[in-house]
């Protein structure tokens, strides 16, 4: 474990190349694990080279961070700053907030006393509830506190309550409030028993019956400031976690996690940092998570600081809908959809 400390506190992302700081911080956090295989050449993206803009003029704004279906015609959504959840509806070809239950302008989110207003950087959608990842509470903002929350979504109140907080700082390298955890998956168990996936805690095949009211899957988070992804236990009853792998993600920077459970790929994407791109990882032969293919953003789509990307769970016609998400909100627009070929 690393000791907490402060940072600088910058309210926008600006992105920069991975720098020597960087470097020390992987190799303090992962001096126990041997050299990840080099990444893969970025090729051309899988899918459609088009994009096309998903959102209606200035409904978001900046800030709009996280992405994750929930079906083919819902996703949820979640901005930064201020902390806020949107549930989206498809309507034609775009997405729009829900109008029903209390969605139409979003729910500001708060920690589980009610307090805070916590930097939302990713969010999945799980059989669970809906959890985000967090960088720090904005109302004290130059602390860094990458923390995974739950919520429940059944409600029609303006603001939702945390009902699960599970705090990771004493876990995690110490980072700028900036720098934490911004992507958030979540993967099954039953996936992940069946492709023999290694437990580096029990160094053992990772067992789901190791880890009571864990819930059905592990929950798999990105570090901004080194790139590494964070398998975790969450206990559902309170706020224990168990650490269960380190993964390099083959960028020095990660933005986005994305499950696809009919290739059993898990998507890593980087934002405007590294053009872009995104890698797919696999569990290898070792039972281990590693890329096994990088690829460069459609080539129609501007190198946006895309901080949220998500892949629609059902296929039609060859190919299924990916969502980017731009924190930067270029030319007033947040969404944009293109395709990828179904495998």
């Amino acid at each position: 474990m690393l000791a907490h400390q402060r940072g600088t506190h910058r309210r926008g992302k600006i992105r920069v190349t991975v720098a020597l700081s960087v470097l020390a911080l992987a190799v303090g956090a992962g001096a126990a694990h041997a050299a990840p295989a080099a990444t893969p050449k970025a090729t051309a993206w899988p899918g459609g080279s088009k994009v096309a803009i998903a959102d209606d003029s200035g409904v978001f704004g900046s800030n709009l961070s996280g992405v994750s279906y929930e079906s083919p015609t819902v996703l949820w959504a979640v901005k930064n700053g201020p902390s806020t959840l949107y549930r989206l509806v498809q309507d034609g070809k775009k997405w729009r907030p829900d109008t029903a239950n209390g969605w139409s302008e979003g729910k500001s989110m708060h920690y589980s006393d009610g307090s805070g207003d916590p930097d939302a950087e990713g969010v999945v959608f799980t059989p669970d509830g809906v959890f985000t990842s967090t960088e720090r509470d904005n109302d004290d903002g130059d602390t860094s506190k990458p923390a995974v929350l739950r919520y429940a979504t059944s409600g029609s109140g303006k603001s939702l309550n945390a009902t699960g907080e599970w705090d990771l700082t004493a876990d995690l390298p110490s980072v700028e409030p900036n720098k934490g955890l911004e992507a958030i998956s979540w993967v099954p168990d039953s996936a992940l028993t069946a492709h023999k996936f290694r437990d580096e805690h029990t160094k053992a095949a990772y067992n789901p019956a190791s880890y009571p009211n864990h819930g059905t899957g592990l929950y798999f988070v990105g570090l901004e400031a080194n790139g590494k992804v964070y398998a975790y236990a969450l206990d559902q009853s309170g706020g224990k976690y168990t650490r269960v792998a380190t993964i390099d993600s083959g960028f020095p920077a990660v933005m986005d996690l994305e499950y696809e459970p009919s290739t059993g790929h898990l998507w890593a994407e980087c934002d405007n940092t590294c053009k872009g791109r995104t890698t797919t990882l696999d569990v290898n032969s070792q039972g281990a998570f590693a890329v096994t293919a990088q690829y460069d953003r459609p080539s129609g789509m501007s190198n946006y600081n895309n901080e949220g990307f998500a892949i629609s769970p059902t296929c039609a016609n060859g190919t299924k809908q990916v969502v980017w998400s731009d924190d930067d909100n270029d030319d007033n627009h947040a969404l944009r959809t293109g395709t990828l070929a179904c495998k």
